[in-house]
């Protein structure tokens, strides 16, 4: 079966220093039958290939010069995984520890604030807290969050600009909880 491909270009939006995610999204929530996602990004989108994975797609990546990535999202036949949320740790009444790991993400671009924090947790083990600081409240992080397990809390800072989100690592086994 041939695979159609639909294109987004989410350059522009990045370049502008906006948020492309819920642009792809409603671009894949359209996708037919035999459809895929040709996304054209400004850097590596890692963290999609875990999202769109997550919901059916194989993904081939490359760069296309100047730092630009060419995506190529197809469905992969097999069926999406169903993941089901993590609670965030609002509702958590246990002590966490302190962090282990800090991020300061305030002067940085969308995605890579998103970028940054999912590498970090990648990187540690279940239980640790990751802390980060932001200049918004990260919407678009927190599902992720959820998929891979992970609990959190977050607000903004007294200062009204800073918003500090605490991540507890997880496993895959507490995602359902």
């Amino acid at each position: 079966m041939t695979t159609t491909f639909v294109e987004v270009d989410v350059r522009p939006i990045l370049r502008a220093g906006g948020e492309p995610f819920e642009k792809i999204m409603q671009a894949v929530d359209a996708l037919g039958p035999g459809e895929g996602l040709r996304l054209l990004a400004t850097f590596k989108p890692t963290p999609l290939f875990r999202v769109l994975g997550s919901r059916g797609f194989d993904h081939q990546a490359k760069e296309v010069g100047g730092g630009d990535w060419e995506v190529l999202f197809s469905p992969s036949g097999a069926p999406a995984d169903k993941v089901e949320p993590a609670k965030p740790a609002a509702t958590d009444d246990q002590p966490w520890p302190e962090a282990s790991q800090h991020l300061d993400n305030r002067d940085l671009d969308p995605p890579e604030p998103m970028v940054r924090i999912l590498t970090a947790t990648e990187t540690m083990a279940p239980g640790e807290v990751l802390s980060a600081l932001l200049c918004r409240e990260p919407m678009f992080l927190f599902p992720e969050l959820a998929k891979r397990g992970h609990a959190w809390r977050g607000g903004f800072e007294a200062d009204g600009t800073t918003y500090k989100v605490l991540i507890r690592i997880g496993t895959a086994a507490e995602a359902g909880k």
